[in-house]
């Protein structure tokens, strides 16, 4: 296992933190909603305390983490979606959208967990996993927000 491989790995898994902490502290300082500026502030958290194991895990490893974002078509436009639905104060629009980002993250730490293992440690992998545990925590109560607007409509 070469460590080059495995910094690129938790690399990927940074950069989808920092979309997370992007996008929420965007959407949380454009609504004025307090139920859904608690609930971002708590997502960023989950991120950044994520982010920084992953940091961590880098730095050990002699890697270089990365500040980026994964600035690539979707994730992006998902929270230029965010964005346009709070200035439109679309309490609908801005769950749905971060609905979306929700399963791009998840989907990114399934990918890793599934394709990407054998570039990870047992530690590691077990890090990863529950840290998908948390933010698939916030997935679903964004997800439970949004279906319960859905089925209010």
């Amino acid at each position: 296992m070469k460590n080059e491989e495995t910094i690129a790995v938790l690399n990927t898994l940074i950069q989808i933190n920092n979309d997370r902490i992007e996008g929420y502290d965007t959407a949380s300082k454009e609504t004025e909603e307090q139920d859904l500026k608690a609930h971002f502030n708590q997502f960023t958290m989950t991120s950044q305390k994520c982010k920084q194991a992953l940091v961590e895990e880098v730095t050990r490893l002699g890697g270089e983490p990365t500040e980026s974002t994964r600035v690539s078509g979707k994730f992006f436009r998902v929270w230029m979606d965010v964005k346009s639905a709070i200035t439109n104060k679309d309490r609908k629009a801005i769950l749905g959208s971060c609905e979306y980002g929700e399963n791009v993250a998840d989907e990114t730490y399934q990918d890793v967990l599934k394709n990407e293992s054998e570039h990870l440690m047992p530690p590691q992998q077990t890090m990863i996993n529950a840290q998908h545990v948390l933010l698939n925590a916030d997935r679903a109560l964004v997800k439970s927000m949004h279906d319960a607007l859905e089925k209010a409509a």
